[in-house]
């Protein structure tokens, strides 16, 4: 939505007091992109409102007066989707960060969107329950970033996604009406239940102002195992020796390439003796002597069966969060050689077959470009990163890797896979949502952004 007059902001500051509506340079930078760093903020101005209702009548102005919206949250998206490029008004709901209730007979928590993900984890810890939606930004992502995207992270093999731990949302819709969706409730038998279109929805329907979240017990004895292995095609045979066994609570993988760098940026050693193409990395919760005895029974037996090389497992807390660096500083090892990123899906059983055509695809268009795998293979996420060369301008290195991306995701439609597994649409991936999504389905969601957001305020431009 482009406006060629830009409305007088005296009736927001009326709205927030002068403190709270931000027209600096430096905040319009900081606030008007997320971690895709491909697009160039250019927002109107950064709303930092305090209560739902403060939204609610951002919402009604910008209905009146025609001004799109861009819900912003921690902003650690990686698709564009939290990006204000062409004069919009970010809602950043940064003030908006209080834990409001507790009800410890249900395990719910209520809290106010802005909260960090690190901030309930914590609270969670702090009453002797556990909130297992886990990711490497939980620093500084917020609650309502991670239901707008409905965020996965390294845990989704037992716990689920930020979907599965909604109980309750407060929404403030697109027409600027509040709703509150569901209350708490484990049972509602009424009809639709809009909590789950909002839950994905990329803040193109309206803004989440709060959520109810429900905890769960706490792991006892976390215990990671490591294991270097030969080749993908064993992983199913892997994951259902385990699984049949045991309760995972994490199944991660990366390659060779990505180990080396790991090791190299952080002075690390390598964790186990042999090399191998590719790592997993298990964690389960060794509860008892039994179920450590079964996990050593599996490993041993993909020795016997050849489809793992070697391994180690951790005889401390310390131990495995240690092992656990190998897998969890690889973005950061990487950001550097500025990679070209892309979050897709597959089911775990096609995943090597996916990632052999991928590789074959990269290898043949661009030989010279280097990939680092890693990913959440329990699940069937994969991170495909292709770094860019030293001596490339990057501009031309992305144009490169977007002509790449149709026949990447043409094998993605046949395996009936997702062009985004954790991060969203947003701008980055629009062009290409019809690899994952039927004409009819993207014409329902459409109607459905009609009805909630009929004036196309809401984070316009971004999903369709």
């Amino acid at each position: 939505m482009e406006h060629s007059v830009q409305p007088s902001l005296d009736s927001l500051h009326q709205i927030l007091g002068a403190d709270s509506l931000l027209t600096e340079a430096d905040d319009l930078a900081q606030y008007g992109k997320d971690w895709t760093n491909q697009y160039t903020p250019s927002p109107m101005a950064i709303a930092l409102p305090k209560t739902t209702e403060q939204v609610q009548a951002i919402v009604q102005w910008a209905n009146e007066h025609s001004v799109s919206l861009v819900p912003s949250g921690g902003r650690t998206g990686l698709s564009g989707g939290a990006v204000a490029n062409n004069g919009e008004l970010v809602i950043a709901l940064d003030k908006m960060n209080k834990i409001v209730g507790f009800e410890s007979s249900t395990q719910q928590v209520q809290c106010q969107a802005g909260v960090i993900t690190e901030q309930l984890q914590q609270f969670a810890l702090d009453n002797n329950l556990y909130y297992p939606v886990d990711f490497a930004s939980s620093g500084s992502s917020q609650i309502g970033g991670n239901i707008a995207t409905n965020a996965g992270g390294i845990k989704v093999i037992r716990y689920g996604l930020t979907r599965d731990w909604v109980m309750s949302l407060t929404v403030v819709t697109g027409k600027g009406e509040i709703l509150t969706l569901n209350s708490g409730l484990i049972k509602n038998a009424t009809g639709y239940d809009l909590r789950h279109l909002f839950i994905g929805s990329e803040g193109t329907l309206g803004i989440i102002t709060e959520a109810t979240i429900k905890l769960t017990r706490q792991p006892t004895n976390l215990t990671v195992l490591m294991l270097a292995i030969p080749e993908l095609d064993k992983v199913k045979e892997l994951l259902n020796n385990f699984q049949k066994d045991i309760d995972l609570t994490a199944f991660e993988f990366f390659s060779e390439e990505a180990m080396q760098k790991v090791m190299s940026h952080h002075d690390l050693p390598r964790p186990v003796e042999t090399e191998a193409p590719f790592y997993c990395l298990l964690e389960f919760d060794a509860t008892s002597e039994d179920i450590l005895e079964k996990a050593l029974g599996c490993f041993e037996h993909g020795l016997e069966n050849e489809y793992i090389f070697d391994g180690v497992m951790s005889q401390s807390q310390q131990q495995a969060e240690e092992l656990w660096k190998y897998r969890e500083y690889i973005s950061e090892t990487i950001s550097s050689q500025k990679p070209y990123k892309n979050d897709i899906a597959v089911t775990p059983d096609k995943v090597s077959d996916f990632l052999q055509r991928v590789d074959a695809i990269v290898a043949n268009e661009y030989p010279e470009f280097e990939v680092i795998w890693f990913g959440h293979i329990g699940d069937g996420n994969l991170h495909l990163n292709i770094l860019a060369p030293d001596e490339m301008d990057y501009a031309e290195f992305t144009k490169a890797c977007e002509k790449v991306n149709p026949l990447i995701f043409e094998v993605l439609k046949e395996l009936g896979g997702s062009i985004s597994a954790e991060h969203g649409v947003g701008l980055l991936k629009k062009p290409y949502l019809n690899y994952t999504r039927s004409e009819a389905e993207i014409s329902y969601m459409k109607g459905i952004k009609a009805a909630f957001d009929p004036n196309n305020i809401m984070n316009p431009g971004k999903l369709f």
